[in-house]
């Protein structure tokens, strides 16, 4: 998982790197506000997804379409991975 953009005060290096972070941590984040996105493709994403997560499929990831995000609340991208 990532976690990004959590503090709009942080630099531009740290508002990119990727942060892994374990369930209750994910439960605390989503409880406080947190943005939960996907970046299944759209057919898994339409067959499963986790309650209240916006799908950005990885491939269509583009400015355009992360603006539709709260700048001002942190974003948590999940991406289920059977590694």
């Amino acid at each position: 998982m990532l976690r990004a953009g959590a503090d709009r005060r942080a630099s531009r290096a740290d508002a990119v790197m990727s942060t892994s972070i374990d369930l209750a941590q994910l439960q605390q984040l989503l409880g406080e506000g947190a943005q939960l996105v996907e970046v299944l493709p759209a057919r898994e994403y339409d067959d499963e997804h986790l309650p209240g997560s916006i799908s950005i499929p990885l491939k269509q990831l583009t400015a355009a379409r992360v603006d539709m995000l709260d700048r001002s609340r942190p974003v948590v991208v999940y991406c289920w991975d059977a590694l």
